[in-house]
Parts: C-alpha cells; structure tokens; sequence
C-alpha cells in the first residue's frame, strides 16, 4: 500500500466527493479512483458507495478510514522530526483556538514567531474550547488556546491566564460615563451576544435569572467580531468582551471599555493546552514555547503546569 493512496483516500473522506478530492490534491479524478481501487483490493472490501449526499463510507470504510487518518499525521510528524534531526527548522503546526480574545493573542504570536522561524507553516482552525481541546487529545492538533475550557485529562494545560469581561460601547453610548456596568444597567439597553451555545451568553443569562431579572435584550445574535464591533462603534448596541480582542479600537478612541460590576461580571481562564504524552515537533514546541512565554509576560497571576 502506498502513501499516496492513504492521501487520496484522506482527503476523499474529508470531502466526499471524487472531483472535490482531485481538484484539492490537483490530480485527476481517474487517479483519485484508481488510489481507491487499489485500497480496495488491498482489504479485500468496499471502502465507499454513493449514496443521496454522495460518497458514503462503508461499514469497513469507517474502520479503515479512522486507522489511516492516524497513519497519515504520523507518517506527517516523522517526517518533521527527521526535518528537525537535519536541523531544517521548518515543520507545520495545527493550532485550535476559541474565543475572541484567544485570536488576538494567537495573532499576535504567530506573527512575532514567523519572524524568527519563517520557513514554519502554522494552521489556525477556529473551533468550540471542546472540540480544540478533542483535536489535540486525538493528535488532530499540536495545540489549542481556549476560554471557557472544559476539564479534559487527556490534555495538559500548560499555561492558565485569568481573563476578565468588559463592557464595550461606543464612547457617546448611555453607559460610558458610569463607571462599572452592573446586571440591571445590561438589562436596560440593547446588547450584542453570539448564540445560547457559547458560554459567555449562558453565564450572563444564569446571572440574569438568579437575579430575578428578565432576559437580556439581545437586538443582535452574532458571532462575528467583524458585526459586533461595527454595530458598537456605530452607537447601535453594548457588547461583552474582553479588552484583548478591541485593543485597536480602544487606543484609536472609537470604543471604549467598563468594568462589569460584581453582579454581572463574567472571568474565565485563557489556556495554553498540549497532548499529554506525546513528543512535539520541533516546529510546534518552539511555537507553543514562544506562545506560553507571551502569555507569562503579558498576563498577571499566570497558573503555569
């Protein structure tokens, strides 16, 4: 069995389709066929079948495809670890993250890092705390930088960086010139949240309801730090975010940022999160090095593991 067929094979189960497959590989879609022919008779069954939504896997295809998905990232890491015997200094990186803030941290350090290792190659995947910290339990990740982090023993957090909320307006909003906003003052104008499956909106919906309160008003329901920020800075709602991820808008005058008041105020933890027992690369330990190291200078009261 060749490399090659693992790698078309991988890729035909990530896109589940022949002609996707070969336009991502940039191969003909005889040759992704033939690579699943070949796999085929290797185990002596058939892997897929088209079905209403298109190629399907079979009940073997399952099995074979979970097996050389592993094989594939680890003929992946061996590679970079000869790479990094050779002292080759390149290598890529997967890292996961969530959250706001979490991608401006990871910005910040990934572009300060290509300085020094240019020739590394880093992919960012945005996902939910879980499935960035699942992602690296499975080996899918070398990293992730997560809020809102469930417990998970399969990974190490590695570095815990407290971080606080903040109420973000424009500067002529009603709140600005109070000095904390508090849960009733929150109620009181319209508010930009993302969806009931983030933490940070079940945090201040629990607040609300142990309060006695009613419900925010949420005028916009969007995750997108691109609406939110447009939708603050025109006067047209509060957000709830922490300082990190407004940074530029902050020191240019167009946002400003209050404290939540004790009733209302929303902490979590930024975490640095690595496999547990598994070697990094030499490009993913430099990067997640240089990572936590930003985080330690930046951060005050660092939990460090």
């Amino acid at each position: 069995m060749q490399i090659q067929a693992i790698t078309y094979f991988n890729e035909l189960v990530k896109c589940r389709s022949i002609r996707q497959a070969a336009q991502n590989l940039g191969v003909s879609a005889t040759a992704i066929s033939r690579q699943l022919d070949n796999l085929e008779y290797y185990f002596g069954a058939p892997l897929m079948e088209r079905g209403a939504r298109g190629i399907e896997l079979t009940a073997a295809g399952e099995v074979v495809a979970e097996h050389l998905h592993s094989a594939n990232r680890s003929f992946g890491q061996a590679k970079q670890f000869i790479d990094d015997l050779r002292g080759l200094r390149r290598g890529e990186v997967c890292v996961h993250v969530n959250g706001a803030a979490s991608g401006s941290v990871l910005a910040h350090a990934v572009a300060s890092f290509a300085r020094d290792y240019p020739a590394v190659r880093l992919t960012i995947v945005e996902s939910s705390a879980r499935d960035g910290l699942m992602a690296v339990a499975r080996g899918d990740a070398d990293l992730s930088l997560t809020m809102f982090s469930p417990d998970d023993v399969r990974v190490n957090a590695r570095v815990q960086v407290p971080l606080a909320y903040r109420a973000i307006m424009a500067p002529d909003h009603p709140l600005a010139a109070l000095k904390q906003v508090g849960l009733e003052d929150l109620a009181s104008v319209p508010l930009t949240l993302p969806d009931r499956s983030y933490s940070l909106r079940q945090a201040l919906e629990t607040r609300l309801k142990r309060a006695g309160m009613a419900p925010a008003d949420v005028a916009f329901t969007t995750a997108s730090m691109t609406v939110q920020k447009e939708l603050a800075r025109l006067g047209a709602t509060l957000l709830i975010l922490p300082e990190l991820s407004v940074v530029r808008d902050l020191e240019l005058g167009q946002l400003v940022a209050r404290p939540l008041a004790p009733d209302a105020r929303v902490d979590t933890q930024l975490q640095l999160s690595l496999p547990q027992d598994t070697s990094l690369s030499f490009a993913a330990e430099r990067f997640s090095r240089h990572l936590a190291l930003l985080l330690l200078s930046d951060f005050q009261g660092v939990s460090l593991r």
